[in-house]
């Protein structure tokens, strides 16, 4: 017996029947009932059961309004199943949904990655076919540069033939020329010339027509005026209208005055395209009034004709539209000729206003009114040094399509005038600024837009090496760079121009600063083999390894000036007497002796020599020299002293071709040397003989029968030579110098000859710079 909430409850004996029979009961009465009697087992009277119906029932009851006996019906179950079903529903539909929604993004992002791999394999097949494109391209370029190679070989074949056609032609006709004036030298020898003009015209005949106007298109016009009165025939000859296409009366300008002008232009006035009158002084109103009839004028030099002003290009200006070369330079001209400019020439191409002080700015702003000067692409401003940064602007604003720009001798010009012009002439490929000493590498980057061919800079203490550096990244297709005189530039400078692959003349003579360091670097970069022109004057840095290297390097080098680079010797030189391309040297002042020099002309090509003050040089290095060298048209051998006759002995007569001879500061030259170049030069046309102390009127009488080419002389210091064979023999010269003063000390010897001692005042600075004035 177990005590249960205070009753006794009796234990069963059989458990398991116990709760089969309870389990029924449940099934049969309820749960409540099955309850009820459990706790009341023996303690409460079975008619006192409640007949209660559940809470949840008695709710049922109020909700449905069901009495006790209706309380599952079934409508009820119908709509708890409805219920039921639709809340299934909705769950099952919104899951259906989000499944759905789930699948759509999953293809929605399989074709984004579907599309991206399109793409990446459409590059992918496009890099491919470009690749082989490329292929093909290089490999069609390949095939068309041998064609092209091919053609041009062919080509050089077939005109080196016309070419030798024409030169056998030429050189039969010369033969038949030769024969003709020698029989006529052989008839005035015997005195028996015949007067009939038939026979004349028959003999001149023999020269062909084309060579006589080749020879006239030479003749100057007061020459060709003799012509004329030679022969009728060369009279009709000396009236063919292409001599008269192009006249130059800038030859004869001491001798041209108004008439002379007139008379000719009036003649030839519809073949005249190109007019040269550069210091005829005498020209006036008559002349400019004629120049305006000439029509189909394109190319006009009017420099210093001290005649010209605004009346006069008012006159040129109402006929000669078609000009397209203008020259100005030098002369008086103002704002109006330059408003003038802009509505009369508006074609006009080339402009030179050098040293022309009279426009202003203002007269710059007429340059882009109007029609204006749009097609202007060169323009000279040299000297003008009353232009500011407004005129340069506006310059650019008129006329943006300058291509060359020439700003010489101006010590106003700045930065900020470079910069303005910059700002719209962006199509620059060359400037001049030689002696702008205000310049610095903000000009270069401001020219750094401009692609640049051409860099002209001179007298410079301002640039440093970072204009090269703007030059290499900016420029890469310069050829020309002039930097002499700049004492910063440094080898930092040449190495980093070193890259560029096009440079073909590099000046960098008087920059101090260069050495070995720089110089072989530049060579054995890219323009090594291309370069054409050297300029390393006064570079006393470099040494025979810079010339070895420059001798196996360019191929092509045709210039090279070594001026007083005195760690040069023999062993530099000789290297250079292996370069078959060279041409022109400078190597005055330097250590070379005969053995160096003799090596040099080994192959034979050398135009033009220079080897003044080389005190090691005697006359059998000029021997030697000149055996080897019959081409050799340009020989300077000043200030060598112990040079005598026999050097310009072996010139003459090896050299026939010499037309520029200087032995300034010689003072063993004597007559005779002058009657041998006399004698066999008859091309001369310099000659420098100051200093020459020995020299007498004979010198002059020689040069006056054998020289008639000869158009400048010099001759200061020689004391020997008259002022009276001075008037006799040199009236007709271009130009000429002389004095009978005594030599001065910087020569090195006294009035005797006699070598002078070094003093203080004798250094090798002085002397020069006493040079250099002397050749200027």
């Amino acid at each position: 017996q177990v005590l249960l909430c205070g009753v006794i409850v009796m234990h069963p004996e059989d458990p398991l029947t116990f709760l089969e029979e309870k389990l029924r009961e449940i099934m049969e009465k309820g749960l409540d009932g099955v309850l009820w009697y459990i706790l009341n087992v023996c303690v409460i009277d079975l008619s006192l059961h409640p007949k209660l119906k559940r809470i949840s029932e008695t709710y049922l009851n109020t909700v449905f309004g069901l009495d006790g006996e209706q309380l599952m019906t079934e409508e009820l179950c119908a709509k708890a199943w409805d219920f039921y079903s639709r809340n299934l529903m909705k769950l099952y539909f919104g899951r259906w949904i989000k499944y759905n929604l789930l699948r759509k993004n999953k293809r929605k992002k399989a074709k984004q990655k579907m599309a991206l791999a399109v793409v990446h394999y459409n590059i992918q097949i496009l890099s491919v076919i470009i690749q082989k494109w490329s292929t093909w391209v290089q490999i069609h370029k390949e095939k068309m540069t041998l064609a092209a190679k091919r053609l041009q070989q062919i080509f050089n074949k077939i005109y080196l033939n016309v070419v030798m056609k024409a030169w056998h032609a030429e050189a039969h006709s010369s033969l038949k020329t030769k024969a003709y004036f020698e029989s006529l030298a052989k008839e005035s020898q015997k005195g028996c010339f015949e007067s009939n003009g038939l026979t004349v015209r028959h003999k001149t005949s023999h020269l062909p027509e084309k060579a006589l106007l080749q020879i006239f298109r030479y003749v100057n016009l007061v020459d060709l005026a003799r012509c004329a009165q030679v022969s009728q025939t060369w009279m009709l000859l000396t009236q063919n209208s292409s001599l008269w296409s192009d006249i130059n009366f800038s030859s004869v300008k001491h001798q041209v005055q108004d008439q002379i002008v007139v008379n000719t232009l009036q003649k030839w006035r519809p073949c005249v395209l190109r007019l040269n009158l550069r210091g005829c002084y005498s020209l006036h109103w008559p002349s400019f009034k004629s120049i305006s009839e000439c029509k189909n004028l394109q190319d006009l030099n009017l420099s210093e004709c001290q005649g010209l002003d605004d009346e006069s290009m008012r006159l040129i200006s109402e006929g000669c539209r078609a000009l397209l070369y203008l020259n100005l330079s030098y002369t008086d001209i103002t704002n109006g000729t330059l408003r003038l400019l802009s509505s009369s020439f508006p074609n006009l191409q080339y402009l030179s206003l050098a040293h022309c002080r009279k426009f202003t700015d203002k007269g710059l702003l007429y340059l882009g009114s109007g029609k204006g000067c749009h097609k202007l692409i060169y323009l000279d401003l040299s000297g003008c040094i009353q232009i500011s940064v407004d005129g340069f602007r506006n310059i650019a604003n008129g006329c943006s399509r300058i291509q060359d720009l020439l700003i010489n001798k101006m010590p106003t010009l700045t930065d900020r005038c470079i910069q303005a012009l910059v700002e719209k002439c962006q199509q620059i490929m060359s400037v001049v600024f030689l002696d702008s000493p205000h310049l610095s590498d903000t000009t270069f980057k401001a020219l750094a837009e401009c692609k640049l061919v051409k860099v002209s800079i001179e007298g410079n203490n301002q640039i440093t090496d970072l204009s090269f550096k703007l030059m290499s990244k900016c420029c890469p297709y310069i050829r020309h760079i002039h930097m002499a005189d700049c004492q910063k530039i440094t080898d930092a400078g040449l190495k980093m121009i070193s890259p560029l692959k096009h440079i073909l003349v590099l000046n960098v003579a008087d920059c101090i600063r260069l050495s070995d360091g720089g110089v072989r670097p530049f060579v054995q970069g890219s323009s090594g083999a291309k370069l054409r022109e050297l300029n390393l004057t006064n570079c006393i840095h470099v040494t025979d390894a810079s010339v070895t290297e420059i001798a196996q390097r360019c191929h092509e080098l045709t210039y090279l000036n070594l001026r007083h680079c005195e760690n040069v010797t023999d062993a530099g030189i000789e290297a250079l007497g292996n370069m078959s391309s060279l041409i022109s040297i400078d190597i005055s002042g330097t250590s070379i002796s005969d053995m160096g020099l003799r090596a040099l002309g080994c192959h034979g090509k050398i135009k033009e020599l220079s080897i003044s003050e080389c005190k090691k040089i005697s006359d059998t290095g000029i021997q030697e020299f000149c055996k080897g060298t019959k081409y050799l048209e340009y020989c300077h051998v000043s200030y060598c002293p112990q040079l005598t006759d026999e050097a310009v002995k072996a010139m003459a007569f090896h050299c026939h071709t010499l037309t520029s001879v200087n032995i300034a500061g010689c003072p063993k030259m004597t007559d005779t040397c002058i009657q041998y170049l006399a004698a066999a030069c008859h091309y001369l046309h310099f000659l420098d003989v100051s200093g020459c102390i020995h020299l007498t009127d004979k010198a002059l009488k020689y040069l006056w029968k054998g020289c008639r080419q000869l158009q400048i002389l010099k001759m200061l210091y020689c004391r020997n030579i008259t002022k009276q064979a001075v008037l006799k023999y040199t009236a007709k010269l271009e130009k000429h110098e002389h004095n009978d003063a005594d030599p001065p000390s910087w020569l090195g010897y006294d009035w005797d000859g006699n070598i002078l001692s070094p003093s203080p005042k004798n250094t090798r600075q002085s002397l020069n710079k006493q040079i250099l004035q002397n050749e200027r």
